[in-house]
């Protein structure tokens, strides 16, 4: 049984007390019989000394006559010893058996009698065998008798004893009875404040807004107000951390980056949402692996390997998720002993590397295509400074070389400028209602010429006339122009080019069809890509710069709408603008400058 501060109290009191009253017994009893045997002793010696004034000069056949007489009247044992320490006389024993008597010259008092005139000594009769107090006088007058000696029982003083000791237990016990009671209620009322300290400190547990109200000026009420305190700062701590906690949580939850801590065993026990986002899971993350939760062998090894080695380290891994991405991973170990986990941050880098390989690209592409007309223009500009310029029809076909690709470098750069503008969002639009007609003819006769020029046919076809878009009429013009101008670069002769327009829904679908080859389908994906050529050799024939439908792609969407692509090989090609319809839009029509495409 666990004894609480109460009982500890009550049992020691108890404890302390039977001590005491042990010790008390002890100590009264040694005291006690010292006490009564000393004023046995004073009284034996003033009966000694009377024994042996009587006694001197008594004959050895008188002895023991006289020591019965004696004893009669002393009330006590008396023993006559002659000088060689010989009992001859002694009222305990018949006068026949004095001679079977042990010589007591040795006797401790006996002897300190010889030597100082007097001697006491207490101890077990070897003669009677009952504990006896002996006390000596030595007797100085002529005679055979050199030594009285008298003995009385110590019976009555252990009986003495015995009653004051019983006495003693009985009082003891009755105050055993008063100081437990007085014990319990003592350490009652010293323990209830503590009881209230405790009751408190466990309700404080579940609430901290509970306090121990002690109020004494001992050590529990010191205590209280200690409790107290250490509530308050406690408590103060607690919101401090949960305002921090949620701090942390929402700039967890809102950071683009993923974050993700693991335990020391491997399992995760904290993730934000861009981690579910970049590693495609939905359900709880905590309590599982990353290699549950993503299933990349990369991932999985990388953290491995960050808590075994207990070094930071960066990877970069392909993820497969539905959504296929590719993530740089810095991930650095938890402080602590042992293994105690890992924090990982993820950043999606699938953007980035995209924008990277496009940036190579662009810049190879870039780099092919002036390539070739700088290196015609060289050529050209060293043959006619070797000797061409004394030709005068050679140097009339070198200078139009000269000037052939000069012109395919000046729409080179004026594409990329456009396109530049485009995607930095610099270009600025007006949108306003344009009728669908009006734009396709004024389109269809800008590029006539060129059409009649390469002996492509080019027509307008159906069209209601009541077809309205939202649209910047250059940016319209130049979107058009562009696929009319494709179309008639890689139709090729008898081609026939046809632009329409009809309403879908809230859009308009300004269409230009051609019957040329066609193009085969693994190329359309890619189509609206910039410098990407279904035949390159053929491009550079016609002076294509690879550019025009990549500007097509971002002007459809800097007016709000999107261009698609239809095609078969053998079959032609058709290009489909879709634009939001000015006539589903009045609102819009009257705040144009509001909406104009500006950075």
């Amino acid at each position: 049984m666990k004894l609480g501060i109460r009982g500890k109290l009550f049992f020691l009191s108890l404890a302390m007390l039977a001590v005491a009253v042990l010790v008390l017994d002890a100590y009264v009893s040694s005291a006690l019989r010292a006490s009564i045997e000393d004023r046995m002793a004073d009284d034996l010696h003033v009966r000694c000394q009377l024994v042996r004034d009587a006694a001197g000069g008594v004959p050895v056949a008188d002895a023991p006559a006289k020591a019965s007489a004696l004893a009669r009247t002393a009330l006590v044992r008396v023993t006559l010893i002659d000088r060689e320490g010989r009992v001859v006389g002694d009222s305990e024993v018949e006068p026949g058996q004095l001679s079977g008597v042990e010589n007591h010259r040795d006797r401790p008092e006996v002897r300190e009698a010889l030597a100082e005139g007097s001697g006491v000594a207490h101890r077990a009769s070897s003669t009677i065998h009952h504990p006896l107090l002996y006390v000596a006088e030595r007797v100085d007058v002529p005679g055979p008798i050199a030594v009285v000696r008298l003995a009385v029982s110590l019976a009555p003083v252990e009986a003495a004893v015995g009653r004051a000791r019983h006495l003693l237990a009985v009082g003891t016990a009755i105050a055993i009875v008063v100081a437990a009671a007085l014990s319990s209620l003592g350490a009652h009322l010293v323990t209830r404040p503590l009881r209230e300290l405790r009751d408190a400190a466990a309700a404080m547990t579940g609430d901290l807004a509970v306090r121990t109200r002690v109020r004494s000026d001992d050590e529990a009420g010191a205590l209280g107000t200690a409790l107290d305190q250490l509530a308050d700062n406690l408590s103060r701590s607690l919101e401090r951390l949960a305002r921090e906690r949620d701090r942390l949580g929402a700039v967890l939850e809102t950071m683009d980056d993923g974050v993700l801590v693991t335990a020391a065993d491997g399992t995760i026990v904290l993730a934000n949402a861009a981690v579910r986002d970049l590693l495609g899971a939905r359900d709880v993350l905590d309590g599982r692996t990353p290699l549950e939760v993503a299933r990349s062998a990369e991932l999985a090894e990388l953290l491995d390997d960050v808590a075994r080695t207990r070094a930071a380290a960066s990877r970069e891994i392909e993820t497969a998720t539905p959504v296929a991405r590719r993530l740089r991973v810095r991930a650095t170990p938890l402080a602590g002993d042992g293994a105690p986990g890992v924090v990982a941050v993820l950043s999606d880098v699938t953007e980035l590397r995209r924008l990277e390989t496009m940036r190579r690209d662009f810049v190879a592409n870039v780099s092919h295509e002036l390539r070739t007309p700088i290196a015609a223009i060289r050529a050209a500009a060293e043959t006619l400074e070797g000797g061409a310029l004394a030709d005068p029809d050679a140097a009339r076909d070198f200078v139009a070389i000269v000037a052939r690709h000069g012109a395919r470098l000046h729409q080179l750069v004026e594409d990329l400028l456009d396109l530049s503008r485009i995607e930095a969002q610099r270009l600025e639009l007006r949108l306003e209602p344009v009728t669908a007609v009006a734009a396709l003819d004024h389109v269809v006769a800008l590029n006539a010429l060129a059409a009649e020029r390469h002996r492509v046919v080019l027509r307008r076809g159906a069209c209601p006339e009541s077809a309205l878009v939202r649209a910047d009429r250059r940016a319209l013009d130049q979107v058009l122009g562009n696929l009319i101008d494709n179309a008639v670069k890689y139709g090729g002769v008898g081609c026939a080019i046809t632009l329409g327009a009809s309403v879908v829904g809230d859009d308009v679908a300004l269409s230009v069809a051609d019957t040329g080859p066609g193009i085969a389908p693994e190329h359309l994906p890619r189509l609206f890509e910039r410098f990407y050529r279904v035949d390159r050799g053929r491009s550079r024939d016609v002076g294509g710069t690879g550019l025009g439908l990549a500007i097509v792609k971002h002007l459809a969407e800097a007016m709000g709408g999107r261009v698609s692509v239809t095609s078969a090989v053998g079959a032609g090609t058709t290009f489909i603008v879709h634009l939001p319809s000015a006539r589903l839009a009045p609102a819009l029509e009257a705040s144009d400058a509001q909406h104009a495409h500006k950075p």
